[in-house]
């Protein structure tokens, strides 16, 4: 990252849901920062509450539960803003590309209808300019015949097209902090690489920052700076993406590195973390982690861990932290 000027900084961050009467914790505590420049991953299993993170950072998990903490966005508070103040950081200051496009984009609209809507939303630009603005950005993503495209319907996009309609909206009016929810979900290998390539590059050309979200480590070692890494609604490990790829600490971090297929021997069966994530509404007392973990002492059932400096830059979430000497232990 070359700029080191903080754009979010997220502290305390809690989000409970409730049904039939219980309480659901889906984030517990979640705190991190994203500087200008960077491009921060945040990975776990399903559920782990990674898209849940970034539904309470836009404001959007609040009409349907508690949210709590503080989000930071130079010097002002989001999470304490009215809901008409926060509309103007949506897709202004912040926006945010959902997992999928096809039910994201309005399929009455045409994509220049859904261009221009965000355009007339966000900018003071005159009719002419956002039709200008529209061209251009659909260009910009790499969608051939620009100008006549505008005219065309979301159903008429193959899936990776209307991810590409999905970017341009989101970029439309420039915004300084991009938040992606697995972008490439459903999308064949080689498409996946086409817009992954396409959200860094625009990124690096705006000096962006971005939160991803996604599952594949090998897409957070290939384009991230940092990494977070989730589990049951807590970050339970996070720092810079070679340290952190390279020697986990934590015992669920390692299980994760053990799942990737690259890293599992030919005619070798395939390795998944034992166990299953906790429901929600029955965490454990202790670490949420502890049921699964070879390396669970008696701490750990016990008490929650909190976040600990193992470096300057590395923090781990753990009682007993995985080292070199250890080995795997998850």
């Amino acid at each position: 990252m070359q700029d080191q000027t903080k754009l979010l900084e997220v502290t305390g961050l809690c989000t409970t849901f409730h049904k039939n009467g219980r309480a659901l914790p889906a984030l517990r505590n979640v705190s991190f920062g994203v500087n200008r420049g960077e491009v921060l991953g945040l990975v776990g299993e399903s559920g782990s509450g990674k898209s849940v993170t970034l539904r309470s950072i836009m404001g959007l998990a609040r009409r349907y539960g508690d949210v709590t903490g503080q989000v930071r966005w130079n010097g002002r508070d989001l999470i304490s803003m009215s809901d008409r103040a926060l509309r103007r950081f949506q897709g202004r200051e912040i926006a945010m590309i959902f997992q999928e496009p096809m039910t994201s984009l309005n399929p009455l609209l045409t994509v220049g209808l859904q261009l221009e809507e965000t355009l007339r939303a966000h900018t003071d630009l005159p009719r002419a300019a956002r039709l200008d603005r529209a061209i251009e950005m659909l260009d910009l993503v790499g969608i051939p015949s620009a100008a006549q495209r505008l005219k065309d319907y979301p159903h008429q996009f193959s899936g990776g097209m209307r991810q590409r309609v999905m970017i341009a909206i989101a970029l439309a009016a420039e915004p300084k902090l991009l938040l992606a929810d697995e972008p490439t979900t459903a999308l064949d290998v080689t498409i996946q690489a086409q817009i992954l390539d396409l959200i860094l590059r625009l990124a690096q050309d705006m000096d962006m920052g971005v939160v991803l979200v996604t599952h594949d480590l090998g897409v957070v070692a290939q384009t991230c700076d940092n990494v977070a890494v989730m589990y049951a609604g807590r970050i339970v490990e996070q720092g810079p993406v070679r340290d952190v790829l390279r020697a986990p600490h934590h015992p669920y971090t390692v299980g994760l590195m053990r799942s990737v297929p690259e890293n599992i021997a030919p005619r070798t069966p395939l390795y998944s973390v034992p166990g299953v994530p906790p429901a929600l509404d029955a965490l454990p007392a202790g670490c949420a982690f502890a049921p699964r973990c070879a390396a669970c002492i008696d701490a750990c059932t016990q008490e929650r861990p909190a976040m600990t400096l193992i470096t300057d830059q590395r923090q781990v979430a753990c009682f007993n932290p995985i080292t070199k000497t250890q080995g795997n232990a998850a």
